[in-house]
């Protein structure tokens, strides 16, 4: 059992407005709000000056546990996530070897009870022939496919398996969404290439709003669940501005798809820039952000999949592709907050209460009575460099090397348990597996 622990006075943030109150935790739940007599735990934390958030849900991740863990593992993946106030996290099946089957799935849990220090929950990959394992697998987010380009037994580009997938079955269906077909036609345009910004050109816009079109179509024939990852580009905003309200859809974007922008990004940074699909020019990022303020973007998310410096310094074709951001994007958005282009109970919106929603979590994403004791303690008045050297991840380096952020965690729980504060983690503490209503 967790120590009963009592934050007193703290500003405590959701979607609709902020109440300072106390908040009384015991045994993993919240237990109380409102004031609260010091006497009713065995810790009080002086929460006056700072914010309570609800723990973040990164529900795009790719930790690389099993197989590739010289880049990431469960155990530092859900580190990094718990000192940037990521308190739950859903994790992609392009592992090796993939998760697949229902055995497959059975052994990531049992890794993960053994190594995260935060919640987590896992999708399971579609593939052309799995369909009974899509909708037997018991308790997961949802079903991934990987409609463009996709490495191993994952891709699922086919019109007539993407129909079998979609019209068999009640599971969300969450897609990385690129056309294969003109993927490789450019790619082949682009082989002899040396620059790195021509990676936004080899999976060009069209690729994306074609496969999204294909998703989307599917979707409202059968009426299926579909959540559409790492949106980024202008024109599937505006898509699905149009088409949403036809079908349960719902999407998410990168922080590092609004946020950073070519060609500037791929002149400073080269392959540490580069992931799939790209960062475009700033147009398109522009596009995305203004999404998620309007709605047509419901959630953010991070795509986190770090590789190594070595990897990274190979030549454009033969760079891999992905970056870390699980840590840094709770403040990379608390800065835009504190800048005045959103507010924090936006940023709550985004990255506590709408995934627990899209994905119907039980008992998190906001600060109730019963709720999981999965909170942040935030300083927004916190300003810090975010260092290359001087990160949780594995692969210890970020895009965002050298920028300087206001609004940062100081604390973090889970499930009632102090697993970060004042710059370091407690490796005891041990997260559980999400619970999905359905």
């Amino acid at each position: 059992m967790s120590t009963p622990i009592l934050i007193k006075n703290a500003r405590c943030v959701s979607s609709s407005g902020i109440v300072q109150q106390d908040v009384l935790i015991r045994d993993g739940k919240i237990a109380q709000l409102g004031q609260v007599k010091e006497s009713a735990a065995e810790k009080v934390i002086d929460g006056t000056h700072l914010y309570l958030l609800p723990g973040a849900l990164d529900p795009q991740v790719h930790f690389r546990d099993p197989g590739l863990t010289q880049k990431e593992d469960l155990r530092t993946g859900s580190m990094a996530a718990a000192s940037g106030g990521v308190t739950s996290f859903f994790d992609m099946p392009n592992t090796k070897p993939s998760t697949i089957t229902i055995e497959g799935m059975a052994e990531r849990k049992r890794i993960a009870a053994e190594k995260c220090v935060v919640n987590y929950n896992f999708f399971i990959g579609a593939t052309n022939t799995n369909l009974d394992v899509l909708n037997e697998v018991e308790n997961v987010p949802g079903i991934k496919i990987f409609m463009g380009s996709s490495t191993g037994d994952l891709l699922v580009s086919d019109t007539r398996d993407l129909d079998n997938i979609f019209g068999n079955g009640s599971r969300l269906i969450a897609v990385h969404a690129e056309d294969d077909e003109i993927i490789n036609a450019a790619q082949e345009i682009y082989k002899n290439s040396t620059d790195f910004n021509h990676h936004q050109f080899v999976r060009p816009a069209d690729a994306a709003l074609k496969a999204t079109t294909l998703a989307v179509e599917l979707s409202i024939k059968y009426q299926r669940r579909l959540h559409i990852l790492h949106m980024t580009t202008l024109d599937e905003v505006r898509y699905l501005e149009i088409q949403k309200s036809k079908a349960p859809i719902s999407a998410e974007v990168c922080p590092q798809h609004f946020l950073l922008s070519a060609p500037h990004v791929y002149q400073k940074l080269g392959a540490y820039a580069q992931m799939n699909p790209p960062i475009r020019d700033i147009r398109h990022g522009e596009a995305l952000w203004e999404g998620l303020v309007n709605g047509v973007i419901d959630c953010i998310a991070t795509d986190h999949a770090p590789h190594t410096h070595e990897e990274k310094a190979k030549p454009f074709g033969s760079a891999p592709s992905g970056m870390p951001g699980v840590e840094t994007s709770l403040p990379l958005l608390l800065d835009r907050a504190n800048r005045g282009l959103c507010k924090v109970e936006d940023v709550v919106k985004w990255m506590c209460e709408k995934p627990v929603e899209l994905y119907k979590v039980k008992n998190k994403g906001h600060i109730r009575e019963g709720y999981d004791a999965d909170l942040v303690l935030v300083d927004m008045g916190k300003k810090r460099s975010i260092e290359n050297g001087k990160l949780w991840t594995k692969v210890n380096w970020s895009p965002y090397d050298g920028w300087t952020t206001q609004g940062w965690p100081v604390t973090t729980m889970v499930n009632g348990n102090i697993v970060f504060q004042d710059g370091g983690i407690d490796e005891s503490v041990k997260g559980r597996e999400v619970m999905i209503d359905g």
